[in-house]
């Protein structure tokens, strides 16, 4: 039984060389911020989302930013785009100089927000919310996972959101598949712990992204009252994510697993 931590004198690493990222919604708003953040924090990324032009945009931020990225066009909504981001992260495992050296992490950030009162909710409504954040991120944990647990080791974040334990109007369905994407992270942290992966989540309060803002911008009303339940008085920048990213995906989280870390400029306080 292994009752210490090996190099208990060793100041655990914050770095994130020698890993391979692999960042849904990368091509904007946070799953953007994450990419550079990651790159500049030494890992080489791959930046999966449907649009390829944009990726290609945050590919070449990335390597003027001395990073190196990979883009996989597809959408985690199709799970046979899903079962294609795994063979490209796998081909590309394969060309690296660094073979099985490579530690994989997994940042599920593909989705979007949805306001929309219960009884005006549609079938279509329903399935959108859940094909991308229920169902994309379950199939990107199970396929990329499959690949960390045969390497004995890999990191996994996923996007939840406060929605997961706040109640607002307009917010069942979002905030059900958000409560899922944490309930999701802990079931598997479970799962794989044994097995040498670790499962988190990040969960952002309202955050400036360009979507966001631009609903602000319409519903000046609903701006206010959010911003009132955020006690550090202003939203989160999606550079507010990412030390909690880069902490989640380094040696230094190494022995967090299963939980999902609150980034709302304490939303929650005193609630």
């Amino acid at each position: 039984m292994n009752l210490r931590n090996p190099k208990p004198d060793e100041l655990p690493s914050f770095r994130l060389d020698g890993r391979l990222a692999v960042i849904t919604g990368a091509s904007d708003g946070i799953g953007r911020a994450f990419a550079l953040a990651y790159a500049r924090s030494g890992a080489e990324v791959v930046l999966v989302s449907r649009t390829r032009e944009k990726l290609v945009e945050v590919q070449r931020s990335v390597e003027a930013a001395g990073g190196r990225a990979h883009v996989v066009p597809a959408d985690v909504a199709r799970f046979d785009d899903i079962r294609r981001i795994e063979r490209e992260v796998s081909a590309i495992v394969n060309r690296s100089d660094k073979g099985k050296d490579l530690a994989l992490v997994l940042v599920n950030c593909a989705g979007f927000g949805f306001t929309k009162s219960a009884l005006d909710t549609t079938e279509e409504d329903w399935d959108r919310i859940m094909d991308v954040h229920a169902k994309g991120t379950f199939f990107c944990n199970q396929f990329l996972g499959r690949r960390m647990i045969e390497r004995g080791y890999g990191k996994i974040i996923n996007l939840s959101s406060t929605w997961s334990v706040s109640t607002d109007m307009g917010k069942s369905v979002y905030g059900m598949a958000k409560a899922g994407v944490s309930y999701l992270t802990a079931a598997l942290s479970t799962e794989w712990a044994p097995l040498g992966v670790r499962v988190n989540a990040i969960a952002p309060t309202s955050t400036l992204t360009e979507s966001t803002s631009r609903t602000f911008r319409e519903n000046e009303a609903r701006a206010e009252k959010l911003l009132s339940r955020i006690k550090l008085g202003r939203f989160a920048e999606p550079s507010d994510l990412v030390g909690a990213a880069v902490f989640l995906a380094s040696p230094a989280s190494d022995f967090i697993t299963g939980h999902t870390l609150f980034v709302d400029g304490g939303w929650r306080a005193g609630c």
